[in-house]
């Protein structure tokens, strides 16, 4: 949390600096509400606190709760979670405390906004009140998706549930003890943000060039110039939540609503889920605009540290702020630092599971269990889908000009399996996400540049094909000129996965396309904190033991023995999280979810 506070507040900072003729610094740090509507970065702050406090890990960390990966790290918090621990008032994944309180402050910046003299020209006032407010809305609708995903569930009387929807600031005189909204209640909110926003944020932040391209609202109050504009809605403001963005979320929350855990309480389908994925894409030219180097963006090296002030590459739809720092916080050395293998100055702390290997496909694109793919299980990391060994280290993988040995017959050898505390539990070590040219060595640190992705278009696309397929069959495609078939199919083509017998295969069954959508869900955005969420609104098994490998090397000779590493202890109410069980004893019409009211007595 702390690395997110730091890398969005400066990013807000250098957001205020840019338009520095309208923010002076505040005297002190008592203030009454009152003293906002002069002084605009006052007003600007309770804004900031959304942008402060946004919901997304800088890192991977909830992968280890799942059966993609474990840690090494056995007081991680997350592993205690999957191994037994998670309880109301035990929750790594809680997002109560902080949406709810990002929520207030947005609440409060909403109810003052327009009483806040923004600029002492009365154009340029109504353009800021408009972007902020547009932000405010849409920064609400993605706390609200957050809690829902993370809190919403069925109570004891068979009722969805969302979270108490408050849309106006609690005074100290309001009754707290309020009752949580019905999940669509809660959904119907976030759609109408998403409205607001979009009626009020420009499409992106761009510089126009023609005074002719200044929107007609904004003629009308007599904006005249490009130049007028752009001081409010142009490049400059980047980074910041826009109407693309928010379409985006549109879009996540609708998929959520749609899926298996929650359908049955919404009145939204995979039709809606599809079109609202679609509304984004179709931007792009659907499947055309697909990148095609965004399932390896994260080793983009020069696209990332060329990367001008809020500029975001064909991959990727929101994104942090740029770091490359070498302090133990920093997102520019830290995950190499936390995962690269022992030998490399690491910590080896995630480390991919056997489960994960066996999902990567051959590169003929079937399965390994299917006999005509050619998998070899002597020589288990040949003839497989390159995905692999771009985001996995394994036996023999060479990385920084040297090869990884993680059996356990080589003498000498941290990075085998279970050597020392930093070496690996399952034979595995997370490769993706990580830059090769970084070196933690303590001695002559090397950091480079890294950047947090909020949405990436894959995921989105990945949406679309999820949606599709449920509400269409495999190849159609609604009113859209592309289907999920298509989709999968342009995936995997740029992984490297040309033939296509088993997707068409896949495109005759439903049920079959299902299962390849979800498991190219789980290759492409592995280690990027979906996983979890997923498993979860899909209804999928939660507790599958993580495995791992054992690897002996006998003269020419190797073999491998995979073996359990960990148990997931998950039970079936915990498809979906609790309301933390501190809110529960304080608030009595606060009710909990089925099957969590036992959990902690």
């Amino acid at each position: 949390m702390k690395i997110k506070k730091l890398f969005l507040l400066t990013a807000l900072a250098f957001s205020l600096v840019s338009c520095s003729d309208l923010f002076e610094p505040a005297q002190e740090n008592n203030r009454g509400l009152d003293e906002i509507y002069n002084e605009p970065t006052y007003a600007q702050g309770l804004l900031g606190y959304g942008y402060a406090m946004l919901p997304y890990n800088t890192k991977s960390v909830t992968d280890i709760a799942t059966d993609d990966a474990v840690s090494n790290d056995l007081s991680n918090g997350y592993l205690k979670m999957a191994t037994g621990a998670w309880a109301a008032n035990n929750d790594p994944m809680s997002q109560w405390t902080n949406r709810r309180a990002c929520i207030q402050y947005l609440n409060i910046f909403l109810e003052q906004a327009d009483k806040v003299n923004w600029a002492k020209d009365e154009k340029a006032r109504k353009m800021y009140c408009d972007s902020r407010k547009g932000e405010a809305y849409a920064l609400r609708a993605l706390n609200m998706y957050f809690l829902l995903m993370n809190h919403g569930g069925w109570d004891a009387d068979g009722k969805l549930l969302g979270v108490p929807n408050l849309t106006a600031s609690e005074k100290p005189s309001d009754d707290f003890n309020k009752a949580r909204n019905t999940f669509q209640e809660c959904l119907n909110q976030i759609y109408n943000d998403l409205e607001e926003a979009g009626k009020l944020l420009p499409l992106d932040y761009n510089d126009l060039t023609n005074d002719a391209d200044v929107p007609a609202k904004y003629k009308a109050i007599g904006v005249q110039t490009a130049g007028e504009y752009n001081r409010v809605f142009g490049a400059i403001m980047r980074g910041r939540i826009s109407g693309r963005i928010a379409e985006a979320i549109c879009s996540q929350a609708s998929l959520l609503a749609a899926s298996p855990a929650f359908a049955a309480g919404t009145t939204v389908n995979y039709a809606k889920a599809a079109d609202d994925a679609a509304k984004v894409l179709d931007r792009i030219g659907g499947v055309s605009g697909i990148s095609p180097t965004g399932n390896k963006w994260f080793a983009q090296t020069s696209e990332i540290d060329n990367l001008g002030s809020g500029a975001v590459p064909q991959e990727i739809l929101w994104r942090g702020s740029r770091t490359n720092g070498d302090e133990d916080w920093n997102l520019g050395l830290n995950q190499e630092a936390d995962n690269f293998p022992p030998s490399l100055y690491g910590k080896g702390r995630i480390n991919p599971t056997q489960n994960l290997v066996d999902a990567f496909p051959t590169v003929t694109g079937y399965p390994i269990a299917d006999s005509r793919g050619g998998y070899d299980a002597g020589k288990p990391y040949e003839n497989r889908d390159p995905r692999l060994d771009m985001y996995v280290i394994h036996d023999g993988s060479k990385y920084k000009g040297k090869e990884i040995k993680t059996d356990i017959t080589t003498t000498g050898n941290d990075d085998g399996l279970n050597k020392v505390s930093n070496s690996t539990r399952t034979g595995y070590y997370m490769k993706k996400l990580l830059r090769e040219d970084c070196d933690p060595n303590p001695n002559s640190k090397n950091a480079k540049y890294h950047y947090p992705v909020y949405i990436r278009y894959t995921e989105l696309f990945l949406n679309y094909a999820e949606a599709a397929n449920e509400a269409w069959g495999p190849k159609g495609s609604g009113s859209h000129g592309y289907s999920a078939y298509d989709v999968i199919k342009a995936i995997r083509d740029r992984a490297g996965i040309t033939d296509v017998a088993y997707l068409n295969e896949c495109a005759a069954d439903k049920g079959k396309m299902r299962e390849l959508i979800r498991n190219e869900r789980r290759l492409e955005l592995c280690f990027e904190n979906k996983r979890f969420a997923d498993l979860r609104r899909w209804k999928a098994p939660i507790d599958v033991a993580a495995g791992g490998v054992q690897i002996k090397k006998d003269g020419g000779t190797t073999t491998y023995k995979a073996f359990k590493v960990e148990d997931r202890n998950y039970k079936e109410y915990m498809y979906y999280g609790p309301i933390p069980q501190t809110e529960i004893q304080k608030w009595t019409n606060l009710r909990q979810n089925k099957g969590w009211e036992l959990n902690n007595k």
